[in-house]
């Protein structure tokens, strides 16, 4: 799941995740791995989020699926494994402009 800023930002508050920017020059190997996602990472490993839902017509949601575990204590590698759903789910809310 791609994700827009504004869901960036929600995402970012309710998980606490960093997000990897479109720069990252790991980008090009994770999305030929994983397809095109917006990618966040956190003290356990890699996550995207996967859409669940509609939560009515002004929200959305995604639940956090772990992609993969960092394969050591400097958080410097990371271990890919089969997509492990979190059971944790980001709600957006709609910005009305």
């Amino acid at each position: 799941m791609k994700l827009t800023s504004e869901q960036v930002k929600q995402t970012v508050n309710q998980l606490g995740a960093q997000v990897l920017p479109d720069e990252h020059p790991a980008m090009p190997q994770l999305n030929s791995m994983f397809g095109e996602h917006t990618f966040f990472v956190d003290e356990m490993g890699l996550k995207v989020l996967e859409p669940t839902g509609s939560l009515g017509s002004d929200r959305q949601s995604g639940e956090v699926v772990s992609l993969a575990d960092w394969g050591d204590s400097d958080l410097t590698r990371l271990m890919a494994h089969e997509p492990e759903p979190t059971g944790v789910i980001v709600v957006f809310e709609h910005v009305r402009h």
